[in-house]
């Protein structure tokens, strides 16, 4: 295992410090074996930052956690692959929040209704409990109008999202969103 995991997430530099919070369990138990995880925005650019990390830090373990933009499809890693022509071992080092990250967020309600308070519309999410089956479309348009009414107002990315990532608990994302506990799994194994 190497001594530095470094993980490209998809996003505004913003989210950082929520996704520091959501993968604790991952940097805790990489403290404990004495290795380093960085987490890395890549804003808009992320095959390219991930390109760029594989010449730049070869002895990393680089990952890339990217938003599949759509219902998931086994193919999406090997395509990646080979449309940029990495090494098909890559393949193992990329995870996809289906079908994007605030799928992560309706697999904890409680924790949209505890920082949205009042106002919040609960009954605006999609009920459905298999949260990466949720249409991209679907997660914007329910997360929107739970939140329009709300004091901190509509969902907005870059101003709610790093807290929100910060609040929800792992555990129910993981149970709710199967690519996500894959993501945790894998690389908890690989930390012993």
């Amino acid at each position: 295992m190497p001594p530095e995991i470094r993980i490209y997430f998809e996003g505004d530099k913003s989210l950082k410090a929520g996704f520091d919070a959501f993968f604790k369990e991952i940097r805790n138990r990489a403290g404990g074996a004495r290795r380093q995880v960085r987490i890395v925005a890549t804003g808009g650019t992320p095959e390219r930052d991930f390109g760029i990390a594989m010449r730049k830090h070869p002895a990393s373990w680089n990952i890339l956690l990217r938003d599949s933009e759509g219902p998931w499809n086994q193919d999406l890693s090997a395509a990646l692959c080979g449309k940029h022509g990495w090494p098909p071992s890559q393949v193992d080092s990329m995870f996809w929040m289906v079908q994007m990250m605030e799928s992560w967020f309706h697999a904890d309600k409680d924790a949209l209704e505890d920082y949205y308070r009042s106002g919040f519309r609960r009954e605006a999410l999609k009920p459905n409990p298999k949260v990466e089956e949720i249409s991209k479309q679907d997660l914007i348009e329910g997360l929107n109008a739970a939140t329009k009414d709300t004091t901190k107002g509509k969902y907005h990315k870059t101003k709610h999202a790093p807290a929100l990532l910060q609040s929800i608990k792992p555990a129910l994302v993981r149970k709710a969103a199967p690519h996500c506990e894959r993501f945790f799994k894998v690389v908890l194994d690989k930390l012993g």
